[in-house]
């Protein structure tokens, strides 16, 4: 569910912000680097290949090893942040303060309500493993599908038209399996009540389809992947319960593989109602 859209707007941090999305430094003979996001200037996550053919990827690395949450929010599950309480609206206050973290750059606010699914690599429901592989097949050397090296959560997918489809991801920075549980606990029971907390995230839109049909499901992904900054514990008990949970998505126009004109078409498509992809092989 889509709550709330804000107009593009530059904000970030211009001199040292604490994530950065990068092009690695690029081998001799290569034509571009690898595309990352970085924490602290420490490679985090590699992400899709420049070219738009490759498979789409998000893969944790060693740098994703610590979370953004200010103080009162995430760290703190019964405190009186309005993120805990859950924002109605978007709120030029909390948009600030994260996006200090980030790059100055173009963001799109967007307020969603989400219901996560977590996912563990290789396992039903992976979308590794089931939907890229039917339209890309396995990979060429290893002969597996992508593994994206966490657990990360599904929220949402709906169709773009016949020959694409929009998939969504939250992607946490660190594991679930990292995140105390006496905090998943409380806020488990912060839903129960009818409480709807707030997570943020910085996200990008990847938009990626085969050179020529190498599976039996061949058409264009449009992959929106929040890389969540606050709200780790929360995305787990949302997904545990089976209770929404509010995502403030910093949206980064000009980070993804995607052309204006189809970051333009996001807000509509995430208002849509979901809709699974029907595959031929299924």
């Amino acid at each position: 569910m889509l709550l709330a859209v804000g107009a593009a707007r530059i904000v970030g941090n211009a001199t040292e912000p604490r994530l950065r999305f990068v092009e690695q430094t690029k081998p001799e003979g290569a034509w571009a680097g690898r595309r990352l996001l970085t924490v602290d200037d420490v490679p985090a996550f590699e992400l899709s290949f420049w070219c738009g053919t490759c498979q789409f990827l998000f893969e944790r690395l060693q740098g994703a090893t610590t979370t953004f949450s200010p103080a009162g929010t995430d760290a703190s599950p019964a405190g009186t942040d309005g993120l805990d309480d859950g924002t109605d609206g978007l709120d030029d206050g909390t948009i600030a303060q994260f996006a200090s973290l980030l790059p100055e750059g173009r963001y799109q606010p967007l307020l969603l309500q989400v219901e996560p699914r977590l996912i563990n690599p290789a396992e039903a429901g992976d979308y590794f493993a089931e939907e890229q592989v039917a339209t890309w097949g396995l990979e060429s050397f290893w002969g597996l599908p992508v593994y994206p090296r966490t657990s990360y959560y599904r929220t949402y997918e709906a169709a773009v038209d016949a020959d694409a489809h929009l998939y969504e991801f939250v992607v946490p920075m660190v594991p679930p399996s990292w995140n105390e549980r006496p905090r998943v606990i409380a806020y488990a029971a912060e839903l129960a009540s009818g409480t709807t907390p707030t997570a943020v995230a910085v996200s990008i839109l990847d938009v990626c389809a085969p050179a020529d049909e190498q599976g039996p499901d061949c058409y264009t992904h449009w992959a929106l992947t929040h890389f969540l900054l606050d709200g780790h514990h929360k995305m787990q008990a949302a997904a545990e319960t089976g209770h929404p949970v509010r995502l403030l998505s910093l949206l980064a126009v000009d980070a993804g593989l995607a052309e204006a004109a189809q970051v333009a078409e996001l807000p509509a498509l995430r208002a849509a109602s979901p809709q699974t992809r029907f595959r031929p092989d299924s």
